[in-house]
């Protein structure tokens, strides 16, 4: 009986100690709302998250503390918050927490994106796509593709042009990075311009994955209920990345078969990638190249078509801005009329409506949530390990202690203020920054650049007859998408 007791005792002391813990982490956590019991803040999150935290950290601070279910979240909302954690204190945050839908993707656990810690395997593959994608000398070797695939979709939208015919940008510019991918990866193209063509499984597959990955998933927050899938998010991710893995496995089979008859090297990155599993299978295996490919085809087509989407968008509410893009880009074409890559990287003006249209239209609202590897010390306050950070960037490229008028187009601002989008500048992080940035970002730039000076230079646009203004809502996601796709006519004139 005393034994009974003591085992008692021992686990109310041991339940009060750990509870006590808890409270003394969480009296060093940095300030925030009080939740409900066991909920937490839920009901303060609506559909548009990143704006309600927003307005939560104008009464919290720049660092705030959010609890979701068992999750406890710290937000940062300030540049300097944001330095703190993606600079100052960057190895120690660079942990990743996987939501659920993620787990909808073949060998989850080889997606890098969401590998924790930034492990041996993270490093191979971050120095494969450095290697044979995105280094400066790598990017100048590709822009004879990019350039094919432009003039491509430019000669469909000519043709559309006479037919007047409505195209979607949106959907023209998802096949255009399609395919600029496709023929960097596997020398071919993977869909064409037409409707009936497979380019709307694509986007449905890539919006899906890209919504489903951002959207709240109350199986994130109470895990129990992950088995149960309540929401349908793992669901719906799934079918999505099931059609993705498809394609994938099949243009890599195909891949295979072809080096099994020895016949000639395509020398393209799908090449590269497996001579350099070859030489580092402990690290980076066939599988890490499938999931690879299924990350490069989703991130670098959904964000570059959004900004696209929401350049052309601003420019035709803008046509004083229309025109002035129109008139830089004449100015370096020359008489042949081509637009050539190297020439437009060059353009103040062009890359400052790129800039400006980022900051209103954040790619990625709430950075990919962070974990702490460690306990850290962000600011005057202490971080348990494996506590989720999130950076606001949609809340950081709206704050009006550094952007005047900050829910206004105005392109002129980036000319002189001296910021832009590599990283360094707190203040505006499209591509994120720290070790975790997006690797695609020079090819990201440029492949959006080298579409929207094509798609000014070489036509005007109006909306479809009958239509008077554009629908500018939004639907969050990983990304934030034009929920009402950009129809427009295109009037040929080059």
């Amino acid at each position: 009986m005393e034994l009974f007791f003591l085992i008692i005792a021992s686990i109310v002391v041991s339940i009060l100690i750990n509870h006590g813990i808890r409270l003394h982490r969480k009296s060093k956590l940095p300030p925030g709302p009080v939740g409900f019991p066991i909920i937490g803040n839920l009901l303060e999150l609506g559909p548009k998250p990143h704006e309600d935290l927003a307005k939560l950290a104008q009464k919290y601070g720049p660092l705030m503390t959010i609890q979701l279910g068992s999750n406890t979240i710290v937000v940062a909302t300030t540049p300097d918050a944001a330095k703190e954690v993606l600079q100052r204190k960057d190895e120690a945050c660079s942990g990743r927490l996987a939501p659920d839908a993620l787990n909808a993707m073949k060998n989850p656990e080889a997606a890098m994106l969401w590998m924790s810690p930034a492990n041996d395997t993270w490093r191979a593959i971050r120095k494969a796509l450095n290697m044979y994608l995105t280094n400066q000398t790598k990017l100048e070797t590709l822009s004879g593709l990019r350039h094919e695939v432009v003039n491509g979709v430019v000669e469909f939208i000519r043709e559309s042009g006479r037919k007047k015919v409505d195209v979607d940008i949106g959907q023209l510019a998802l096949a255009v990075g399609l395919n600029q991918l496709s023929n960097t990866f596997l020398s071919q193209n993977v869909t064409n311009y037409e409707e009936h063509d497979n380019i709307g499984d694509f986007k449905h597959s890539i919006e899906t994955v890209m919504e489903m990955l951002g959207k709240f998933n109350i199986a994130d927050i109470f895990p129990v209920l992950k088995p149960l899938d309540p929401q349908n998010i793992r669901g719906r991710a799934k079918v999505a990345y099931d059609w993705l893995d498809e394609v994938i496995e099949g243009l890599v089979s195909k891949r295979l078969k072809h080096r099994e008859s020895k016949l000639p090297r395509f020398g393209d990155m799908l090449d590269s990638l497996l001579e350099y599993s070859q030489a580092n299978e402990d690290k980076f295996t066939l599988v890490h190249i499938k999931a690879l490919l299924v990350d490069l085809f989703i991130a670098g087509t959904d964000t570059a078509s959004n900004t696209v989407t929401w350049i052309m968008t601003e420019l035709l509410l803008n046509r004083d801005v229309l025109l002035k893009v129109r008139e830089e880009v004449s100015q370096v074409v020359g008489k042949d009329g081509k637009i050539e890559e190297a020439k437009i990287l060059g353009l103040t003006y062009l890359h400052a409506v790129i800039n400006e249209t980022m900051r209103l239209h954040t790619p990625v609202p709430l950075l990919v949530p962070h974990t702490t590897e460690t306990e850290v010390k962000l600011g005057n306050y202490i971080v348990p390990p494996r506590t989720q950070v999130i950076i606001n960037m949609w809340a950081l490229a709206r704050d009006p202690t550094f952007w005047e008028n900050p829910t206004s187009f105005k392109p002129e601002r980036f000319l002189t203020n001296g910021i832009d989008y590599k990283g360094q500048n707190f203040e505006f992080l499209p591509f994120g920054s720290g070790r975790r940035r997006c690797p695609g970002m020079p090819l990201g730039h440029r492949m959006v650049s080298l579409l929207v000076a094509s798609f000014v230079y070489h036509f005007d646009w109006k909306l479809p007859h009958g239509k008077q203004e554009i629908d500018k809502k939004e639907v969050f996601g990983l990304s934030l998408q034009k929920a009402v796709p950009l129809l427009v006519t295109p009037i040929p004139l080059k």
